[in-house]
């Protein structure tokens, strides 16, 4: 998100090939991935660098993943707190959804971190358990920290799937960020019809359903059922009012 110096760029890019990755994708980005600095870092990594595609927000840049982490050196507040862990523990999570649909790691900008808006729109936080007098890690090294702990708990997936013969296929299809961030508007709206969601604590509130709602990795099916309890509710108060 927002990315400001290009050397960071470059050095994202080689540790994304270090662990054969190659999905990189830029959130306004206001450093240029064509910089010299950003392929001076980016050894071997320069076809991740020059694929690179940018996206104009958040919810573009992951719109077909079903899961979505965050990261961030800030931890407390309410939207710091929950579902929160170490890269050890949230990634194997992610993982786990990696056969079926794409998952997705989120940075902030070097100097700010993400914002509690866009933290809010992810179903988990990363945080990296620095030594308390300095907890902000350089942008490219907080990436190789999370992306190696990725690799790891992708290869124990896989030599256990060797183990245990293949696994089924799931007979339901996940749901989007995309079709989530729509069910999530349309019952927002209908709460607030009936007054669930009311006063300064609303979105508070909200953002407790929310994650209540991403840490069962809902089915489009159960998003369906989801989109319909919304209109039934805002049908009953148009109905009785």
């Amino acid at each position: 998100m927002r990315p400001r110096i290009a050397a960071n760029l470059g050095a994202v890019a080689r540790v994304m090939r270090n662990m054969g990755l190659d999905d990189f994708v830029l959130v306004k980005p206001e450093a240029d991935p064509a910089d010299l600095e950003a392929r001076k870092l980016s050894t071997h990594g320069e076809e991740v660098l020059r694929q690179a595609q940018v996206a104009s927000s958040l919810s573009d840049a992951v719109r077909d993943c079903t899961l979505i982490a965050a990261t961030s050196a800030r931890t407390g507040g309410l939207f710091r707190r929950q579902s929160m862990g170490p890269p050890d523990e949230i990634i194997p999570l992610l993982v786990e959804q990696l056969d079926h649909t794409p998952i997705a790691l989120v940075f902030g900008p070097e100097a700010t971190g993400l914002t509690n808006a866009e933290i809010a729109s992810c179903h988990y936080l990363i945080h990296i358990p620095t030594d308390p007098g300095y907890l902000a890690l350089n942008l490219a090294q907080a990436v190789a920290i999370c992306l190696y702990e990725l690799r790891r708990a992708w290869l124990k997936r896989c030599s256990r799937s060797r183990e245990t013969s293949e696994l089924k296929s799931h007979e339901f299809s996940y749901s989007t960020f995309e079709v989530q961030e729509r069910m999530f508007s349309d019952l927002r709206d209908a709460l607030e019809e009936i007054h669930f969601l009311y006063g300064p604590k609303a979105d508070a509130l909200m953002h407790a359903l929310r994650h209540l709602i991403g840490r069962a990795k809902p089915s489009e099916m159960e998003i369906d059922v989801l989109l319909g309890l919304a209109r039934q509710i805002r049908w009953y108060v148009e109905h009785h009012r």
